[in-house]
């Protein structure tokens, strides 16, 4: 039958949708395939011809404020297996067995690495460079093309445990996790580089004409406002005073440039080492977890490394005591409501609302009548709550809240707590709130407080980084001085600074311990009990200074929590650490010590007398106030001892030798601790040395030394200057009772 026109229509149209349908399908699968799942087949393309490798940057350093490096980035290796270019099993066992030993890395670890389908797989990170060259020789040797190494960056801190609790640590992918590491871990970081190489059919790399490389960019370097002398003083100090008074909550302390709100030193006793932020550095928390075993010990060890790494400066809260009394000192005088001249009587306790709070001279029958500056000097509970009652409850909060003591400082540091403090102040809360009880805050937040107590009244925001740096030491930025506000004037603040160089310098107030011959040094001393599960034994003794008077430039507030020693005080435990720290800082900063003249605590260069003959060099000597031995029968002094230009003590014993065969005269040190002045003036005499007093000085009447920086038995020149520590271990400020 021939087909009709009907037909030939039928099949054009068949034929016709046929090719739509068809066209349809195919356009239909590239849009599918270049719109929704673009992306996907892109990157399985990119996949399977190119191989994308990271470069990590180096992470920047961490100076002190004069260019020392106290955080580092060193370069190690990471070791890579591509289990797609393994030839066979027999590589796969010799690769397996031969980076086991190298690596130190389970050989079954590696097997099952190696048997995953990728180009990628690591098999140790962070290695050094003796181990990489060994991985590959060992590579080179056995012509193994599935083993390559990349380089990456190891954090390291030179100074080990130095300024940890400040610089943190980073963990194993160059994070920041603690500290200045964590805060500005954007600025450190850097940015990562990669590698871009084309691969062929057989998935193995191609030349290196198909490779790109996309630099790393170098992290940028973070400067502190620490200045690494300061911190190392103030380490040296802490620790000294955490072991001698065995304080099983360690302790903690600052140093502050009270014009500019910079932290120079902060530290926490016992710390850690952040290049091993892991280990436990403390002996007694390795003690404390060292016969745990499973969960008891993992939950152990957690919670002792949480506790190493914690900055007590800001982390954690305390009740400040008596070293608070400056506020409400201040806060009264700056309100008119007493003056220098207000008379206050201490029978040795205050009632309030009908209950007895006792002054630590209870026993004695009170302080008796005080001026405004007798109270401070005797750190007198009575005469804290009788100011603050003229104060008033108001006034008070306002000026706790205007010091910054209901908020956080702002410090550039992570985890800074918040205060725990009366909203409202009934009047037993005034009362302990006067000398600091009741309310918790931070020692940062107190320090930062007191700044502004004696720098003219002004609150400035702390903070550790001075400017952050690129690489080639351009300034990315600078960070200024931020004054939050004024709180009080310049005229009361200079009348309670004053004051507070009373509780130091004068011989019979709370602060003596802390007192450094030649300097003005104005201070608090504090002692206050730490209130848990019904207990009020345990205490938290503290001590603050800030010099000079005239013209403070530094603040110290140094701290023992839960010492357990010869007395609970701020005063009596502290405050010797705090005078030698200041007796270290202070001329290092560029502030002389000023004598008074004929002062015999005055440290003196020794005078040149070689040379001359023996009735001159007696006449010089004497006339500078100097006395002699003489040694051999010469008519000239051939050799001095001490030698000219030494630093000695005014008045000290000078031996001058006549001949010049005549051996040095020796003698031996003899035992100078727990004696008073007037003693060890008169044993040192006898075995013909010279003493240098530090601690309360040669005219603190109530001390005696507990420390020689010669040790007893040594034999030394006739002459040696020996420094004999003195501490009036009777000495108390006030806790609440």
């Amino acid at each position: 039958m021939k087909p009709t026109k009907k037909m030939h229509m039928r099949v054009y149209i068949i034929l016709f949708l046929v090719v739509i349908i068809g066209f349809g399908t195919v356009f239909g699968s590239l849009v599918n395939i270049q719109i929704f799942k673009g992306k996907e087949y892109r990157d399985l393309a990119s996949e399977q011809q190119l191989r994308d490798t990271v470069i990590n940057p180096t992470r920047g350093d961490i100076t002190d404020r004069n260019g020392n490096v106290l955080a580092t980035s060193n370069t190690v290796w990471n070791v890579i297996l591509s289990p797609n270019d393994i030839k066979d099993d027999a590589q796969r066992e010799l690769i397996a067995s031969g980076l086991s030993a190298i690596l130190e890395v389970e050989k079954d670890e590696i097997l099952e690495k190696s048997h995953k389908s990728n180009f990628h797989e690591y098999l140790k990170k962070k290695v050094d460079k003796e181990t990489v060259d060994k991985v590959l020789q060992f590579a080179s040797e056995n012509k193994i093309g599935a083993i390559y190494t990349a380089e990456d960056t190891k954090r390291y801190y030179p100074y080990g445990n130095f300024c940890s609790t400040v610089l943190g640590f980073v963990g194993s992918d160059n994070q920041g996790l603690a500290g200045v590491e964590s805060y500005y871990d954007k600025y450190l970081t850097g940015t990562p580089g990669r590698v871009v190489s084309a691969k062929n059919a057989r998935g193995t790399e191609m030349d290196f004409e198909y490779e790109k490389i996309y630099d790393a960019v170098q992290g940028n370097t973070v400067v502190l406002t620490i200045d690494e002398v300061i911190q190392h003083y103030l380490e040296k100090y802490l620790q000294e005073a955490v072991d001698e008074h065995h304080a099983s909550e360690r302790g903690g302390g600052i140093v502050m440039n009270v014009k500019t709100g910079e932290i120079l030193a902060m530290a926490t006793k016992p710390d850690f080492d952040p290049n091993e932020p892991m280990e436990l550095y403390d002996p007694a928390a390795q003690e404390r977890v060292a016969n745990l075993e499973g969960d008891e010990l993992k939950t152990a060890l957690a919670n002792e490394r949480s506790r190493q790494w914690r900055n007590k400066v800001l982390n954690d809260l305390y009740e400040p005591g008596s070293v608070f009394k400056p506020i409400t000192a201040s806060a009264a005088l700056e309100e008119g409501v007493v003056s220098q001249d207000s008379g206050f009587y201490c029978p040795g306790y205050y009632m309030v609302a009908g209950r007895m709070i006792k002054c630590a001279s209870y026993a004695k029958g009170g302080h008796g009548q005080q001026n405004f500056m007798e109270i401070m000097k005797n750190s007198c509970n009575p005469g804290f709550m009788m100011t603050a009652e003229k104060l008033g409850a108001e006034k008070f909060a306002t000026y706790f809240k205007a010091f910054g003591f209901t908020e956080k400082t702002g410090i550039d540091l992570p985890g800074e707590a918040q205060s725990i403090y009366h909203q409202t102040f009934s009047a037993v809360d005034l009362a302990s709130s006067s000398f600091g009880q009741t309310n918790s805050v931070t020692p940062l937040q107190m320090a930062t407080a007191m700044c502004a107590v004696v720098n003219g009244g002004h609150l400035y925001q702390p903070h550790v980084v001075k400017q952050i740096q690129d690489k080639d030491g351009n300034v990315v930025e600078n960070y200024e001085p931020t004054e939050v506000r004024q709180v009080i004037s310049e005229s009361t603040s200079k009348q309670i600074a004053e004051i507070m160089e009373h509780v130091i310098a004068d011989p019979n107030a709370s602060g003596k311990n802390a007192y450094v011959k030649g300097f003005r040094i104005g201070g608090k001393s504090g002692t206050s009990q730490k209130l848990s599960s019904g207990q009020e034994s345990s205490y938290v003794a503290s001590f603050l200074a800030f010099a000079p008077v005239d013209d403070p430039q530094i603040l110290v507030l140094m701290f023992l929590d839960e010492a357990h020693s010869y007395s609970i005080y701020g005063s009596s435990l502290v405050a010797p650490s705090v005078g030698k720290l200041m007796a270290d800082i202070l001329p290092y900063i560029g502030i002389d010590p000023q004598y008074e003249e004929g002062d015999a605590a005055a440290m003196v260069s020794a005078p040149k007398v070689t040379d001359k003959t023996v009735e001159a060099a007696e006449t010089d000597l004497r006339a500078k106030g100097f006395k002699y031995n003489k040694v051999g029968n010469g008519d000239s002094v051939v050799k001095q001892y001490p030698a000219a230009g030494t630093a000695i003590p005014a008045g000290s014993t000078i031996t001058l030798y006549t001949e010049e065969d005549a051996e040095q005269t020796m003698t031996r040190v003899p035992n100078l601790v727990g004696m008073s002045a007037s003693t060890v003036n008169q044993v040192a005499t006898n075995a013909k040395i010279n003493i240098k007093f530090s601690g309360g000085g040669s005219d603190n009447t109530g001390s005696v030394s507990v420390a020689q920086s010669v040790a007893e038995g040594e034999e030394v020149p006739i002459g040696t200057v020996v420094t004999v520590e003195l501490r009036d271990k009777t000495v108390s400020d006030d806790t609440a009772d």
